[in-house]
This record gives structure tokens, sequence and C-alpha cells, in this order.
């Protein structure tokens, strides 16, 4: 076997290498990355410098591979950002599993959403891996369109050549998170910036659990096959309680139904951009909190053997990482 990893530097491909040298030979994996970091070199894999996106560079990297994990994405809220989304989604995934047809590669493990499927204006829907796509929800954002059309594009470029398995985890919590792509909203929480409550609900995953199992996909996931990765489905009202109570961190916040939040982020946005700051909460995120993200997630738990952790467990774990990193090395903690 010889593994090749996209995406290798985010959020979850971070912790996906550490659980994935924990079962491999370093020397069988090669990762393909816009840059080299400590964290690779201290796991003594090859790494190519390179994109998703260019034909010369993944065919380089494919040479010799027989299984690919490909978990490069871009997560962005923004509507301008929509471009960037689908160049590195559709367009570079559309790469990626050409040159692995051309190569041999057997099998590949790629990483989308549950977004692509879990959305509803309603709690008291859960779907599962079998429900159709909520086009008219999806399509209101370019990430969760993108991963779509990305889906779609890996069906189609791998067809009969390549075994297909995909992973949809939802919001990914946890500690690691560099770039705070998924875990803006418990900073801005941490920093006293959210003031309203959605009416909606969302699904967490401790994206810890999420790596630890993605290499059980390549074993033992279906060709053609997605599993659903969520932990627990919590309306935004329990989600932020939680948060406040393991925190100890307490603020006043108001309740509001239907767009209310969308315009309140608006108008807080407007007035932090005119001050050159950057929003605690973008209007498109907002705007998705109106929702359920709610999903059935029995399919992993049966056939994978996915067993996520306690929520606290991993909300704690997303605080401590918070306070540490990104606001002032613990200057948030509590004085006993």
């Amino acid at each position: 076997m010889k593994i090749l990893v996209t995406g290798a530097t985010g959020f979850l491909g971070n912790h996906f290498m550490d659980a994935l040298c924990k079962r491999v030979d370093s020397a069988d994996i090669r990762v393909l990355s816009l840059f080299n970091t400590p964290a690779l070199d201290a796991h003594g894999v090859e790494v190519l410098v390179g994109t998703v996106t260019s034909e010369s560079d993944v065919a380089r990297a494919m040479e010799g591979i027989t299984h690919v994990y490909h978990l490069a994405g871009f997560v962005s809220r923004k509507p301008e950002d929509a471009h960037l989304m689908f160049q590195v989604h559709v367009d570079g995934t559309r790469v990626v599993c050409q040159a692995a047809a051309a190569a041999g590669v057997k099998r590949m493990v790629m990483s989308s959403t549950s977004g692509t499927i879990a959305i509803s204006e309603r709690d008291d829907e859960w779907p599962d891996e079998s429900s159709p796509p909520p086009m008219a929800l999806i399509t209101r954002w370019g990430y969760y369109t993108s991963k779509l059309y990305q889906e779609a594009t890996a069906r189609r470029f791998c067809g009969d050549k390549v075994e297909l398995v995909m992973v949809n985890p939802s919001l990914l919590l946890g500690p690691g998170d560099e770039r705070i792509g998924s875990t803006r909203e418990v900073v801005s929480f941490l920093a006293g910036d959210v003031r309203v409550v959605p009416p909606g609900g969302i699904n967490f995953v401790d994206a810890r659990d999420v790596a630890a199992i993605i290499p059980v996909a390549m074993e033992k996931g279906r060709p053609g096959e997605r599993y659903l990765l969520g932990g627990h489905n919590m309306t935004f009202a329990e989600y932020f309680d939680r948060m406040e109570r393991l925190s100890k961190e307490y603020s006043p916040r108001v309740k509001l139904k239907g767009n209310w939040p969308w315009f309140a982020a608006r108008a807080q946005s407007a007035i932090f951009k005119a001050l050159g700051r950057t929003p605690p909460i973008e209007p498109a995120a907002a705007d998705q909190a109106k929702y359920f993200w709610y999903f059935d997630g029995a399919k992993a738990r049966e056939e994978l053997g996915f067993a996520p952790r306690e929520a606290s467990a991993t909300i704690f774990d997303t605080i401590e990482y918070v306070r540490e990193v990104h606001l002032g090395n613990g200057a948030f903690k509590k004085k006993s």
C-alpha cells in the first residue's frame, strides 16, 4: 500500500495525519500540500509541494499510489469566496480523480460535509445517507453548493475505475483549529460577542473522532457509499448554554426567531467592517443558524463502528484550546 493524502495541514488533516501515522508506516505515506509544516516533518512522511488544481502536481504526486485520502478543502461563508471553493472542491476533485484513475489507484476516501444532506426547516427531520439533497437550501451558500458538486464530480470521474468512499462529517469542533475555520463561533462566544440565540440547531462532532474513523472507512467502507459522521444534535440555545456552563463565561443573550438573527448579524457586520475589524458573526452564518442541521448517523455506527465522544468533552476541549491559542494565552480563564 502506498498512500497519498491531500489536505493534510488543515484542522481535520492535522488530526488525521496523527491517526494515520499510528496505523501505517510513514515511509508509505506521501502528502500533496501547498506547503510543508513542522508537523509533517515530525511524521517523517514524503511531502510534495503543490496544489490539487494543478494537473502536473497531482500527476507527479499520484505516481506509484494505490490508495488516496482526499481531504483538501476550503471553508468560507463569504459569498465572494464561492469561486475559490469551486476551484478547490470541484476542479481539484476532478483533477485528483482523473489522475487516480489513470494511475491505477484502487481505492479513495473523500471528505465532504453533512451539509450536502442534512439541512431542514424542521427539528423533527433527521435525514440519513439515503435522503435527497435539499437543493433549495444548499444552493443558498457557496460552500455547500461546491461540496455537493464535488461529490457528483468524484462519482463521475472515479467511475468504475477507483473504489470511492465518501465521509460526511458535521461541524468539526475540538482542539487544533489554527485557522479558526470551524470554531469561529466558539471564539466569538468566549469573547462575549454572541448576544443573539438563533432558532435553529446544529450537529457537531469532534475532529479527533472523525480523523480516527477515516482510515476505518478506507478498510471497511462500501464502495460508492457515503457515511454521515456526527456527534450530537442540539438546538443553538442548548449549545450556548452548554458552552456557558463549561466556560463559566456568563453573558446575557436574546432569543430571536425567523430572520431577526440575520438582520442583527448584518447590522453588527456593517459596524465592525466600518471600524476595520472582522465581524464576530458573518451574516451567512446567522442565516444558516435558523435551520436545523440534524441527522441520523446510524449507518456509520453500524458499518464503521463510529463512536463519538460525549458532547461536553468536545466542547470543553474546544474552549480550552481557543482560550490558550486564540484569546491571549489563557487570559480569559477564571482565576481561582
